[in-house]
């Protein structure tokens, strides 16, 4: 895929715009490792506390298997997290300028 980058900013150089593109992708790169890195660690501990992975634990949270506690909802949240982040992280490295 190949993206176009459309801009009106007729007073800079195509170079000076394309290092600023890219200075911005790295740093969205580098949150996006930076976050993933934090989800995992949280899907982890809760893996490790209720001897479930987080996809089955998923699969039985969502189908009603598993009661209304509290860190049933945290642990939600923290693989929701976890695949949002997972997925920018794979965009965000497949994107060069």
């Amino acid at each position: 895929m190949t993206l176009a980058l459309k801009t009106d900013l007729r007073d800079y150089r195509s170079s000076a715009v394309r290092n600023v593109v890219s200075f911005a992708l790295t740093s969205a790169s580098v949150q996006a490792n930076q976050r993933f890195k934090y989800y995992k660690t949280l899907c982890q501990e809760f893996e490790q506390e209720f001897s479930l992975n987080s996809d089955e634990f998923m699969q039985k949270f969502e189908s009603g298997e598993l009661g209304d506690e509290r860190e049933y909802f945290d642990w939600y949240a923290a693989k929701r997290g976890l695949d949002i982040w997972h997925a920018r992280r794979e965009i965000l490295s497949g994107v060069s300028v």
